[in-house]
């Protein structure tokens, strides 16, 4: 068996074992490893990756199990594609930070913080308490410096401005009309949308020169408020790319999203004209030649900015 493999035996055991809700168990377990008392049986020095992967394996056991729709988690296949990409883009800073103002489990971050090789550290948002705990024990296993707000995303956020923004973000309504008031993109009636208002709360919390990269819905730009957003985007960002993800890593074709990249313009940047849009398109993830391709068109993109 691989690490990954007994990573996830030790902790799906260790769960199975406790009475209750088997996300709970993993924490015990998870817990349990952090202190010494138990640890699972690894070959060599173990990865971050490996206990990443070993940790998403059994959370994903357990969101099966949960009835809760908004327990999920970024698919691995997309979290490795936005950690090359945020990666890249700040290849040459040192002390980078991170902010994902949606959470989640972590896994997402944690992809992409483990493709830096130690030099980041951010900060994570989630109003969800079991979520929170499950993210906490997974940093403290991955030895990833983050640090936790467990709140509504789009409340205030006490966090200095960022280099990288990641998110996958949550689609829907924002029920809190109150709170919306306070963002540009609140309609005039109606519900605003929860991913339009933090695409706002990411922008104003990105350093001059910052990116955000967000995972979100194809009809983006569709729907009956898209006007709104997108007259928000040309005042306050600069639109880099839009990178469409393969639909066969949806089960439905409907529910497929791409990534948006986000730059936070300097006063420089403001001055002049937009730059070109990069539009691409993510080939099958399966066919080494033509991802090779794909990253050689990233790299070059990231080069001629």
């Amino acid at each position: 068996m691989t690490n990954t493999e007994n990573i996830f035996t030790f902790i799906d055991e260790k769960a199975g074992q406790e009475q209750g809700y088997y996300l709970d168990g993993v924490i015990s377990a998870c817990e349990s490893w952090l202190s010494g008392k138990e640890t699972p049986r690894v070959t060599g020095n173990v990865t971050k990756e490996e206990i990443r992967k070993g940790l998403q394996l059994a959370i994903l056991k357990g969101m099966k199990q949960s009835a809760q729709p908004h327990h999920q988690m970024t698919p691995d296949a997309i979290g490795i594609l936005v950690g090359y990409i945020a990666s890249s883009l700040v290849r040459n800073q040192n002390d980078v930070t991170l902010l994902d103002p949606a959470a989640g489990t972590g896994n997402l971050l944690y992809t992409v913080m483990n493709s830096m090789d130690g030099t980041a550290s951010a900060s994570a948002v989630e109003i969800d308490d079991l979520l929170v705990r499950l993210a906490a024990v997974s940093a403290d296993l991955l030895e990833q410096p983050i640090r936790f707000y467990v709140q509504d995303g789009l409340r205030p956020l006490l966090v200095d401005p960022v280099d990288l923004v990641i998110s996958d973000l949550p689609v829907g309504y924002y029920p809190d009309d109150d709170n919306a008031l306070n963002f540009e993109m609140m309609p005039t009636e109606g519900h605003a949308y929860s991913h339009h208002l933090f695409f706002e709360q990411s922008l104003n919390h990105l350093k001059p020169g910052g990116f955000g990269l967000f995972i979100t819905t194809v009809n983006l730009f569709e729907s009956d408020q898209s006007e709104l957003l997108q007259k928000y985007l040309k005042r306050h960002a600069i639109i880099r790319a839009i990178i469409q993800l393969p639909d066969s890593l949806f089960r439905n074709v409907s529910h497929a999203k791409f990534i948006l990249i986000l730059q936070k313009p300097t006063e420089d940047m403001a001055a002049k004209s937009a730059p070109d849009v990069m539009l691409a398109k993510v080939p099958d993830m399966m066919d080494k030649n033509l991802m090779t391709q794909f990253f050689r068109k990233i790299d070059n993109w990231i080069e001629e900015m």
